[in-house]
């Protein structure tokens, strides 16, 4: 399976997420820059997290009308997998390529520690690896965070799976709505997630239960 990683001004998890790729698929992903306008044959495009253009304006805001975006709809429209890791998960929704919007943590402070998600749907092309409700570890790092939708949009996007993760186990770090910490377009290929589990994926790490997403969208689950 052929990977890209999309890279933009600001953005600092690129390298930790091509090596996640790489590690999995056994294949380096190919990168493409903001400027570009075509995406090379793939069948996962990653946006990862840090903070594009300085997270001015609104976080993910200036990239999301970035030419590489239109280029990212173009492929989800066809049905290529998208997956937005933090500020990756602010630029989709900028993009308007997700539903609702992330909003300051309610802390109105930065948070990076360990949470635990509970997969909400395991039925995904992101989440075939993990059984339902599985409680995982991952870590996040972020300081707008704090998902929020309408209440007609929150119970469609419920009624129809739309919810991958969940904080579990009162670990909600910024008091997103019904404890989201990942949703889904209704097509079921387009992820976002606030949390990071390009960084648990190897015991150098401190556990792999990140490892099963990345296995999933790259089709690469053991038998």
């Amino acid at each position: 399976m052929k990977s890209a990683v999309v890279q933009l001004p600001g953005l600092n998890r690129d390298r930790d997420m091509i090596a996640a790729l790489t590690k999995i698929s056994g294949k380096a992903p190919v990168t493409v820059w903001q400027t570009e306008t075509e995406i090379p044959d793939v069948d996962l495009i990653v946006i990862p997290g840090g903070f594009s253009y300085g997270d001015y304006l609104r976080c993910g805001a200036i990239a999301a009308r970035m030419p590489v975006m239109q280029a990212i709809r173009e492929k989800a429209e066809k049905g290529v997998k998208v997956l937005g890791v933090c500020n990756g998960f602010q630029i989709l929704l900028e993009a308007g390529m997700l539903p609702g919007a992330l909003m300051r943590n309610a802390s109105l402070k930065f948070v990076c520690r360990e949470v635990k998600l509970e997969v909400a749907n395991a039925e995904t092309a992101f989440t075939r690896a993990y059984a339902q409700g599985q409680v995982l570890r991952c870590p996040v790092a972020h300081h707008d965070g704090n998902y929020f939708a309408d209440a007609e949009t929150l119970k469609a996007m419920e009624d129809q799976g739309q919810v991958v993760f969940r904080y579990a186990e009162g670990t909600n770090p910024n008091g997103s709505m019904n404890d989201i910490a990942g949703v889904i377009n209704a097509k079921g290929n387009v992820l976002g997630m606030m949390p990071h589990p390009e960084n648990l994926i190897e015991a150098a790490h401190g556990g792999s239960d990140g490892r099963g997403l990345f296995a999933s969208a790259l089709d690469v689950i053991a038998a």
